[in-house]
């Protein structure tokens, strides 16, 4: 059982607001904030290389906790800026030829979109769109059917960002595997939330960030580039690569060949105290508790005249997408947030392919995490009742 009245201790954002914008940016924990301005503080004092030569032990412990918490190596790590800059490296990492096909899902994230629809205009690509059931993952079946020769990657968002599904990423991965397809798992609301192994999942590439559910800092995120995997990076620097002759050069053997020189540790150092905190409260019971809280709100949103939830999906997560009658969902937003209540928009310009197909409007979004409660889940709805009935 994780303490809530300790981690609620431990949030000082918990003593102003109803948090429920967690797949936006969640509240940071107390050891998060120290981290960083422990780091900080001391790097003002004695100096930015120096600081960086003082803590090495420190910083290198965040590739190690960023391991554990997928069960992977800590050479299979690389730290980024963010989830865009991680899942950008790896795409751009990849060779394609004109006809090779990229399998991707309904609910796939618009930035991963664009990039495809790129490689489609720029090099010929052919990107095919995976249907979904009924219940609205990605279908394990069509995905069975739809690989051939000319298949080249497989790239799908675990948790898409307009709903509470969970995507059947190990089912995927098996697939992937036994057909020789390098697949990327943008894992930005899974990380943090859900319990995951690599091993499990089957991916050669995973990206995620920091300031979602692992409750770090803003301006941190990391790749997972699974051992073996060789492709060299479109960008290299003297951090990634060592220039060995006047026409060559030698890139690192590991994940870090994606990394660049430049990095703000202060704020790295705060997603390795993240990864911590959470590593120490049990990503099994933090998964458990937040399907209990989001569990329980869907079914209270259900009952009420004028709401309407959203959330498809099977298996389901922390994050509940519904629409009030005659409000507009920013409106919604705007009102709460009077209140000290956060929640968020999910607009269809986010996950434009499924957006389509259901005729999605604008969504708002509440995302809940372990430390939330369920009075907390009461002041939400009585103020969201008062907004549907009005």
């Amino acid at each position: 059982m994780i303490d809530i009245d300790a981690v609620r201790a431990d949030t000082p954002g918990c003593g102003h607001v109803v948090h429920l914008n967690n797949a936006g940016a969640s509240l940071p924990p107390v050891p998060v904030i120290n981290a960083q301005i422990d780091y900080i503080t001391r790097e003002a004092a004695v100096g930015g290389y120096e600081m960086a030569a003082e803590r090495s032990e420190q910083i290198e412990a965040v590739y190690t906790s960023i391991a554990r918490l997928l069960g992977c190596l800590g050479s299979e790590i690389a730290l980024m800026s963010s989830a865009t800059d991680a899942w950008n490296a790896a795409f751009a990492a990849l060779e394609f030829e004109r006809g090779d096909r990229i399998l991707t899902a309904e609910a796939e994230y618009a930035s991963n979109v664009i990039n495809f629809i790129k490689a489609a205009r720029d090099i010929g690509v052919v990107v095919d769109v995976v249907p979904s059931t009924a219940s609205g993952e990605l279908s394990i079946s069509a995905l069975e059917s739809m690989i051939d020769d000319r298949v080249k990657l497989i790239a799908v968002s675990h948790i898409p960002t307009n709903g509470g599904l969970v995507n059947p990423a190990e089912e995927i991965g098996a697939i992937a595997k036994s057909a020789g397809v390098t697949y990327l798992l943008d894992a930005c609301q899974s990380v943090g939330q859900l319990e995951l192994d690599v091993e499990s999942l089957g991916c050669d590439l995973l990206t995620a960030t920091g300031r979602k559910y692992l409750r770090g800092p803003r301006g941190t995120g990391f790749l997972y580039v699974r051992d073996g995997w060789s492709n060299e990076p479109s960008v290299l620097d003297l951090h990634s690569a060592r220039w060995t002759g006047p026409n060559s050069y030698e890139v690192l053997p590991d994940a870090r060949r994606f990394e660049t020189w430049e990095f703000g540790w202060a704020a790295l150092v705060g997603l390795g105290a993240a990864v911590d905190y959470a590593l120490e409260l049990g990503l099994d019971r933090i998964e458990h508790r937040i399907v209990d809280l989001a569990g329980q709100l869907r079914r209270r949103l259900a009952g009420m005249p004028g709401v309407n939830p959203n959330d498809l999906g099977t298996r389901q997560c922390g994050i509940v997408t519904f629409t009030v009658d005659g409000v507009d969902a920013s409106e919604v937003v705007g009102r709460l947030r009077e209140q000290w209540i956060n929640v968020s928009v999910s607009t269809p310009l986010s996950t434009p392919i499924d957006a389509e197909r259901r005729h999605l409007p604008d969504l708002v979004r509440a995302s809940v995490h372990y430390f939330n409660t369920a009075d907390e889940l009461d002041r939400f709805v009585s103020a969201l009742d008062f907004l549907a009935t009005r």
